[in-house]
């Protein structure tokens, strides 16, 4: 069994804003000539989101379906669970904050069906923080640089995928996971169209700036190594300056004698201060893949979904 459209919505703490959520999605997928399913994951929350959901889904059997983890496990395990129980040929990732509008969809259903495997959005114009905007710019240019798919907002969570990209994603088990440029790397044809973006009128962000430091390290430690091999050709630099340095000072002495060096003691602290800071930044970055490592051998689950409601058939 199959639909057209799947509507995937990781929620957290959002109560303020479901039931405007769910009613502006209804309108929207009705009016489009195309079968739906809004999959609404509840990431543990603490307020009245689950309840909401639940009662959302028995309303709307089949067309709204309620998936509730035991606890948070964080936005892109929820899109991963919704992932793996939407069943629509084009499945849509979409924030419950409402700051992008569902009415936006079908613009990024129109893509999908001229033949391109994955549509992001760009908010436009963004009604962010200055914090927010530059360190998402600041982002999508590391992105950019490490996949080489130059798309301009990799933050923002309305995006459209293929079957084939979804199902391709959930093939990929490591723990730390960037869905839109693991998704990326599997589509063969990519684009961005432009969407509204509101000021978030209900409920707080759940991001954190320590939140938003982690997203971060997940994000670069996920998609590449260059961090090592930065901190190889740092490490090179540094002893290189070291080398020519120690010499400065031993033709130096020569000249003017040891006077000059104060005994050299000062100059000796200075080197093995820009050491040990190298020495300290180089195992943190390796400290970072080694926590990596360890969790793909436990292999654990990503996350445990206590219950589903409102899938009126067998997903076979």
């Amino acid at each position: 069994m199959t639909t057209d459209i799947s509507i995937v919505i990781p929620v957290f703490n959002e109560e303020d804003n479901l039931k405007e959520l769910v009613s502006r999605c209804l309108n929207v997928c009705n009016k489009m000539d195309k079968s739906f399913e809004i999959i609404l994951v509840d990431d543990g929350s603490t307020d009245r989101s689950a309840e909401i959901i639940a009662r959302t889904a028995r309303e709307n059997s089949g067309k709204v379906i309620g998936i509730f983890f035991n606890r948070n496990y964080g936005q892109h395990a929820a899109v991963t669970a919704g992932f793996k129980e939407s069943i629509g040929d084009t499945v849509i990732t979409l924030d419950a904050d409402l700051q992008n509008p569902p009415e936006e969809i079908p613009k990024l259903v129109e893509q999908i069906d001229t033949g391109y495997d994955v549509v992001g959005s760009i908010r436009t114009p963004r009604e962010d923080s200055l914090f927010r905007r530059a360190a998402s710019s600041l982002v999508n240019k590391i992105v950019q640089k490490s996949t080489g798919v130059r798309m301009k907002d990799y933050g923002c969570m309305l995006r459209a995928y293929r079957r084939q990209v979804v199902d391709a994603v959930l093939q990929c088990h490591e723990r730390s996971s960037f869905i839109p440029v693991l998704a990326n790397r599997f589509a063969r044809n990519t684009t961005e169209v432009q969407v509204a973006h509101a000021r978030r009128t209900a409920g707080e962000s759940k991001y954190s700036l320590w939140k938003l430091i982690n997203l971060q390290f997940d994000l670069l430690t996920s998609m590449t190594t260059f961090p090592l091999r930065l901190l190889s050709f740092l490490g090179i630099f540094i002893s290189g300056t070291g080398f020519a340095l120690g010499g400065y000072i031993i033709m130096m002495r020569f000249i003017h004698g040891s006077d000059w060096a104060v005994g050299g003691v000062f100059t000796l602290f200075a080197i093995l201060f820009i050491f040990i800071g190298a020495l300290f930044v180089g195992m943190g970055l390796l400290g970072e893949y080694l926590g990596r490592v360890y969790d793909d051998v436990r292999a654990r689950p990503r996350f445990f979904v206590h219950h589903v409601i409102g899938r009126s058939q067998s997903k076979e």
